[in-house]
């Protein structure tokens, strides 16, 4: 074949016009000047129910430009597209805002590469743990302030079936941690405490978070009677409770303020959580724990921790005291899953 057959045959197979894909690439993105601002309350299958701020409730997808970015419930995002809410229409999520607070939790305690964004953009956890039926899990309490602390929210407990065992000697277990409870009970088919808790509520986002059975599903229904939140009960052969809602989904509340229901957990990894970073939620603690030498994790059997030598001297007092007892307690939650 001469040279100039031979060049003719390379350019056809070169060539192929027309083909999928050969469109050159470009890192130019639409600025969707026109998009519109809102807050995500729901994420199903790939699909977002995003309320407008000016009013309509949309459901959209997530624009090809924002890669495999997670977008939770609580994220402040821009729309563009069909934005009319109409049945059978679909917007696209073309931007995700900067998140104030990130509530996250690791696959589990050793994988911390493996993080998942559970909502964002919340002020508030609120613990909620039955005192009994089932049986209350201090432990994986632990895990869920450390997660509030860490994501620099408010936290609050909220113990149900207070008419099953008393709320004051569970409660006393974080008040070093400055961690306010209020406890519920159902007499009669209404939920006293009820009102305490929507008074905490109210103009704040607040998360909802605890084990399947212990009534949260319950509380919102009395919060927001037009959420219709399934409800379930404990198994009598193990102990734990039924799972109920499947999806964190964001309700607003009727005096202001939103309420984010979350699905019955059962675990809660915290591999993600450094010492260092959760120390900085106390800052009592954290001025202290400046003159900790380098590396230091701040545990009870931390060499040379310059927290051991404050409560020694006597300048934390009882109270000082307490409190580096209760924060080692949720450094120790880090550690294994619990059962």
């Amino acid at each position: 074949m001469t040279r100039d057959l031979q060049r003719d045959a390379e350019d056809d197979v070169r060539v192929r016009p027309n083909r999928r894909g050969s469109r050159p690439r470009t890192k130019h993105r639409p600025e969707h000047v026109s998009a519109i601002p809102g807050m995500v309350l729901v994420v199903d299958r790939g699909r977002y129910d995003v309320l407008l701020d000016d009013g309509p409730r949309v459901r959209a997808m997530k624009a090809r430009e924002l890669g495999r970015a997670a977008i939770v419930v609580g994220d402040r995002v821009d729309v563009v597209g069909d934005t009319s809410g109409a049945p059978d229409t679909l917007a696209r999520v073309v931007r995700v805002h900067e998140r104030a607070t990130t509530l996250r939790r690791s696959a589990d305690d050793t994988d911390d590469a493996v993080e998942r964004v559970l909502v964002a953009n919340a002020d508030q956890l609120v613990v909620v743990t039955a005192l009994a039926d089932p049986e209350p899990r201090p432990r994986m309490v632990d895990r869920c302030l450390a997660a509030a602390f860490d994501a620099r929210m408010d936290a609050l407990l909220c113990l149900t079936k207070a008419d099953l065992a008393d709320p004051a000697p569970f409660a006393a277990q974080y008040a070093a941690l400055d961690v306010p409870a209020l406890a519920t009970v159902i007499r009669q088919g209404t939920i006293e405490g009820i009102e305490a808790l929507r008074e905490r509520l109210t103009g704040r986002v607040s998360v909802l978070i605890g084990h399947s059975g212990v009534g949260k599903s319950t509380l919102v229904n009395a919060l927001v009677p037009e959420a219709l939140r399934d409800t379930g009960g404990v198994n009598e052969v193990t102990g734990r409770g039924r799972h109920t809602s499947s999806s964190a989904v964001a309700l607003a509340l009727p005096e202001g303020g939103w309420v984010i229901d979350t699905p019955g957990v059962r675990g809660f990894g915290l591999a993600h959580i450094q010492p260092d970073d959760l120390i900085r939620a106390f800052a009592d603690l954290d001025d202290v724990a400046e003159a900790c030498p380098r590396g230091c994790t701040h545990a009870a059997d931390a060499p040379d921790c310059a927290l051991d030598a404050w409560v020694a001297s006597g300048a934390a007092g009882a109270a000082g005291e307490a409190r580096l007892s209760s924060f080692r307690r949720l450094l120790a939650s880090r550690e294994g899953n619990e059962s």
